[in-house]
């Protein structure tokens, strides 16, 4: 359902991205997982065509990001790390506009609206303007935006980052609940999210792929079998991976 190829972005002289290729199928959650700077996030600025990469593209469905961009996105749901929205807006507000955005007239919007408001545990504060919502709920509310048009590519970036014990936890259940008809991309840097909800992982770090598994195979690289310390071996440089 989406195939990354040798996707690269530099900026000036530094090279961010270093050539790229992955494939995640139907019914997979991929753990985008690296450290701050690695270049998740340019990654998937890049597949979702928010970013024109410097070489390489990516395929959605079957449609080029950079020949068909209108026919990828419309299989794509996005959740940007620190996820924009109208804040003065009301939850029902919003993801009426949303849907509307998306193409949908009639009563359609209304049973879109609907449904997404109890798909992501909204229907309590469905009333309030985002912006007296806590950070659990507005990151929420822009999982809904994500999801309003039911996309068969999801893509989240640090979709947990920075809520309570609880709130992880529901969203990391909507997103199982998710996984079994969508392929599904999580990027992290948070080890736990990895074992909580992914059925594969791949670790980047310097812009580079360094390890693509299940977390069992990744574990397997250790005699530890701890996942944080093929972590740091893997994204660590030579000479600090030798003192781990």
């Amino acid at each position: 359902m989406l195939k990354v190829k040798n996707l690269k972005k530099s900026f000036g002289s530094f090279q961010a991205v270093k050539g790229i290729s992955f494939e995640v199928g139907k019914g997979e959650v991929l753990g985008f997982l690296g450290p701050n700077g690695a270049g998740k996030s340019t990654t998937m600025r890049m597949i979702t065509g928010f970013l024109p990469p410097s070489d390489g593209t990516a395929e959605i469905c079957g449609h080029d990001i950079l020949l068909d961009p209108v026919g990828a996105k419309s299989c794509i749901g996005y959740l940007p790390e620190n996820a924009p929205s109208y804040r003065t807006m009301t939850v029902t507000d919003f993801l009426t506009f949303i849907a509307k955005v998306r193409g949908f007239t009639g009563s359609e919007v209304k049973s879109k609206v609907e449904a997404v408001l109890e798909k992501a545990r909204l229907t309590t504060v469905r009333g309030q303007t985002i912006e007296t919502l806590s950070k659990g709920f507005r990151q929420r509310t822009c999982f809904a935006q994500a999801i309003i048009h039911d996309p068969k590519v999801l893509i989240m970036d640090e979709p947990t980052d920075g809520l309570d014990p609880n709130q992880k936890f529901v969203v990391r259940e909507m997103i199982k609940e998710m996984a079994e008809d969508k392929a599904i991309i999580v990027s992290t840097h948070i080890l736990e999210e990895v074992d909580a909800v992914c059925t594969r992982a791949l670790i980047i770090a310097h812009g580079e792929i360094k390890a693509d598994g299940t977390p069992n195979e990744l574990r397997s690289k250790d005699p530890s079998g701890k996942l944080d310390v093929v972590f740091r071996k893997l994204t660590m440089n030579g000479e600090e991976a030798a003192n781990v």
